[in-house]
């Protein structure tokens, strides 16, 4: 089992994870319905070149590309019985790409959801969840993956799977959710619900926060929710480059360089200990977010009226939790 990025947390006062899988992979040729963990065997240099731009932008933790790599993703293509194949591939590109970095570089296998409604609303149970994500934790364990990475959920059951999942794998882990939904995650998360959960696992992970979302502010937004709940474990902020918009045939996140560097600094002035990016962030944005982490001097917690105005404004008025400063003022976004 990797401490790598225990030990990363133990002795740097912020990392930079990675930006976007798909968008970055559809820019190379991806097709919409296709299965991008096929990419690893089928354009594996393509997977490299993934990683490789955001390690050469200056991140700390790359993704793997696994995020749709458990079996029930995958039967959605009839690959549900190549699972540990493809998660083990996955993790071995990113060794490969980190091994000859010239610096510590964390490989995180990224899990996503299993995409099933759990019981008793749907068919999906804690035990068959667990056994879904454990068979893909095993594959990037064998594929030299340091930690396990679980992005994008909304629901406390799955995450409380995953973890489980993790533990039977005997790795460490990340967890984000998904806070889209008037800053509650899809089935009514809050951040207060979830740093609650973190606390409470048998197996809690190294860190956690959240990740893609509406836009920088909400997410923002959310991991103040996070921050002042006093949890002691580092918090994860990774951040949309902007709102996604439909442009000449393809989505577009109109999220610039220079606005996913203000949302680094506010995200680490908020608390967050891991800063990176997700769907629209390109190397060019990491390199910009690097950058400003490197050289601006950390300031006091931002409030949301600042969020607001170097950002944008909210999608929500608010927050989740019940407990929000109340409708916040939409500012224009500062050119």
């Amino acid at each position: 089992m990797s401490d790598l990025l225990a030990t990363l947390l133990s002795t740097r006062d912020w990392l930079m994870a990675d930006g976007a899988t798909g968008t970055n992979l559809f820019n190379m040729g991806l097709s919409s319905g296709d299965a991008p963990e096929m990419w690893n065997i089928e354009k594996a240099d393509n997977i490299r070149k993934l990683y490789q731009g955001a390690v050469d932008a200056g991140s700390d933790i790359f993704l793997t590309n696994s995020f749709g790599a458990n079996a029930s993703r995958l039967k959605l293509h009839n690959l549900q019985g190549r699972t540990h194949e493809l998660n083990k591939i996955a993790a071995e590109l990113g060794r490969e790409i980190a091994d000859k970095a010239g610096r510590p570089v964390v490989v995180a296998g990224s899990m996503g959801p299993t995409g099933e409604i759990f019981a008793p609303m749907g068919s999906m149970t804690h035990e068959i969840a667990v056994e879904v994500f454990h068979e893909q934790a095993e594959g990037l364990k064998a594929g030299g993956a340091d930690v396990l990475w679980v992005e994008t959920i909304s629901a406390a059951e799955e995450f409380r799977a995953a973890a489980e999942a993790a533990r039977l794998a005997g790795m460490p882990w990340c967890g984000t959710m998904s806070f889209d939904t008037a800053g509650r995650t899809m089935m009514g998360i809050t951040s207060a619900s979830l740093a609650d959960l973190v606390e409470k696992l048998p197996h809690p992970p190294l860190a956690f926060g959240a990740n893609c979302g509406v836009g920088a502010s909400d997410l923002m937004r959310t991991i103040l929710g996070f921050a002042a709940q006093g949890s002691a474990l580092p918090i994860i902020a990774k951040g949309n480059a902007g709102i996604p918009k439909y442009h000449d045939g393809h989505i577009h996140y109109d999220g610039t360089p220079a606005l996913m560097a203000e949302y680094a600094v506010l995200a680490r002035d908020a608390g967050a200990k891991i800063i990176g990016g997700c769907c629209g962030t390109m190397p060019e944005h990491l390199r910009a977010m690097h950058e400003a982490l490197m050289t601006r001097p950390r300031g006091p917690r931002p409030t949301l009226e600042l969020i607001a105005e170097k950002l944008g404004g909210f999608s929500s008025a608010s927050d989740g939790t019940g407990d929000d400063a109340g409708p916040v003022r939409r500012v224009r976004r500062r050119g």
